[in-house]
């Protein structure tokens, strides 16, 4: 009877350490981005070794606030329905990879810095859109 309870334990103890593992992700991020990394690096001034600017350069974070660039203030809940069918993850690396692909109505295209796709690192991606799928 002690060998089964024992060998119960285990397996519980065994699966327990099975979900926990399987969880790597941050809660509710898909991207397989870390959104610390990736507000530092919003915040930065340049970012990469090519001196790409830094989304604060051009985006605020403060609603209605234009800087160069439209306001980032609830963009995970923007970019969630602005393209039927595309999911606000996939929406926001394809606006930091392509810029212009999407472009906000009023702002023109070719403003916004076109080599983020090139200049940085798809896990420096995945971080930003991390961050920025924190801000609803």
């Amino acid at each position: 009877m002690a060998k089964r309870f024992a060998l119960l334990v285990t397996a519980i103890i065994l699966f327990s350490m099975l979900l926990v593992a399987c969880g790597g992700e941050k809660s509710g991020d898909s991207t397989g981005g870390d959104p610390d990394r990736g507000e530092a690096l919003y915040h930065q001034t340049i970012i990469g070794p090519n001196a790409a600017p830094g989304c604060a350069t051009c985006h605020s974070l403060e609603p209605g606030k234009t800087l160069v660039g439209p306001s980032h203030a609830g963009i995970a809940t923007k970019a969630a329905s602005v393209v039927p069918g595309m999911s606000a993850e996939d929406y926001l690396r394809e606006s930091i990879s392509t810029p212009d692909a999407h472009v906000t109505e009023g702002f023109t295209t070719g403003i916004m810095y076109q080599n983020y796709g090139k200049d940085l690192t798809e896990q420096e991606i995945n971080d930003l859109v991390a961050y920025l799928m924190t801000l609803k």
